[in-house]
């Protein structure tokens, strides 16, 4: 193996560093494309964190190269045995519109898999999505298999839209002018593993938000013995619960442009993705320090007053997304966005109080 490379696109995503990880373990030569070569301090980083020694390390090698364009893909392919093509674009919320997925999805597949078949590569391996198989189907017994496609003519999110059409046009070219490079696909459901950096998966986001607080949850405690009487009121009690957790950390979302400002008096445009009684969520092309804290006033959808909201930012993405908590919020707003966030729920009031 010490004589194969492996190309790893999107080295610097979840995925990608387990994969790397396990290939240098296996002794084999990496290459892997970042979007920008800035990344690569952070991946070696995480490399190390995941147990990789700096001998292994020499072994792996860095090129530049974008979904979205064919620059650099000749040259990350160039004199690699395999291809694991992990890359795929994965918003932080959703996509104005479903072409910014499917777009660099398909199209980067595609490049992916000709510049591929051009260098002669033996085969590629695509990381899709359970998402590709079992969406806008009717509920069913019988299990999944690889005859199955999520049916794009029901009820399916852009994302897992993107996944379905990005592999559908794989096994396409692969069938129609593949020439001899083969293709394999794997389908997960939810991706878990160590964290080693900043870039979560979704499904490692999702067990964190739990683990936070930050999604409402459902908690049953059946005391004996246990009666109708008790098992009623303990499903009360739960609901009563998940409504208050519901109210806590429940965002709406906004995606407002305001203009912010930071702890030394500099401002900067930031888009507010999302409001609740706990925080905001914000999107900016500025970096973001965790703990740092903004100031900005919001205006609310139907309401001709402002509020004045000072936050402290949590956690931040690569991708310039970050979660902040209030600090210092004025009484009078706070009135006006519990009011405001009131009106918006469309639950039923909790039936016992907790």
């Amino acid at each position: 193996m010490a004589n194969e490379q492996v190309l790893v696109t999107g080295g610097s995503g979840f995925i990608g560093v387990h994969c790397i990880l396990q290939l240098l373990e296996a002794d084999y030569r990496v290459r892997t494309t970042v979007r920008s070569l800035q990344r690569e301090p952070d991946v070696r980083a995480m490399l190390k964190q995941g147990g990789a020694r700096a001998s292994d390390q020499d072994r792996l090698s860095f090129i530049a190269a974008n979904l979205e364009n064919d620059a650099g893909w000749p040259e990350a392919v160039d004199r690699c045995d395999y291809v694991l093509h992990v890359a795929s674009p994965i918003p932080p919320h959703a996509p104005k519109h479903e072409d910014e997925l499917i777009i660099p999805a398909r199209e980067g597949a595609l490049r992916v898999l000709r510049a591929s078949r051009e260098a002669g590569v033996r085969r590629v391996v695509l990381t899709s999505s359970f998402g590709t198989i079992g969406y806008g189907h009717p509920t069913q017994t019988a299990p999944f298999s690889e005859k199955d496609w999520s049916n794009l003519d029901g009820d399916v999110p852009p994302y897992q839209k993107s996944k379905t059409l990005a592999e559908r046009a794989a096994w396409d070219f692969i069938a129609r002018e593949g020439g001899n490079l083969e293709l394999s696909v794997i389908n997960p459901v939810g991706v878990l593993g160590p964290v080693f950096g900043p870039d979560y998966s979704p499904s490692i986001f999702l067990v964190q938000r739990l683990m936070d607080r930050a999604m409402p949850g459902v908690h049953v405690i059946l005391r004996k013995p246990v009666t109708r009487e008790s098992g009623t009121r303990s499903l009360k009690t739960a609901y009563s619960r998940m409504l208050r957790d519901y109210r806590k950390h429940t965002r709406f979302a906004l995606m407002t442009r305001v203009l912010a400002v930071d702890e030394k008096q500099g401002t900067f445009s930031v888009t507010v993705t999302n409001v609740g009684e706990g925080g905001v969520g914000l999107a900016t092309n500025e970096e973001l320090a965790v703990g740092s804290i903004v100031s900005f006033q919001l205006p609310l959808p139907g309401l001709k007053s402002e509020i004045h909201v000072e936050a402290r930012v949590l956690w931040t993405r690569s991708y310039g997304v970050a979660g902040c908590e209030f600090v210092h919020f004025p009484t009078a707003s706070r009135q006006i966005l519990s009011a405001w966030l009131e009106s918006r729920y469309r639950i039923k009031k909790p039936l016992i109080p907790v």
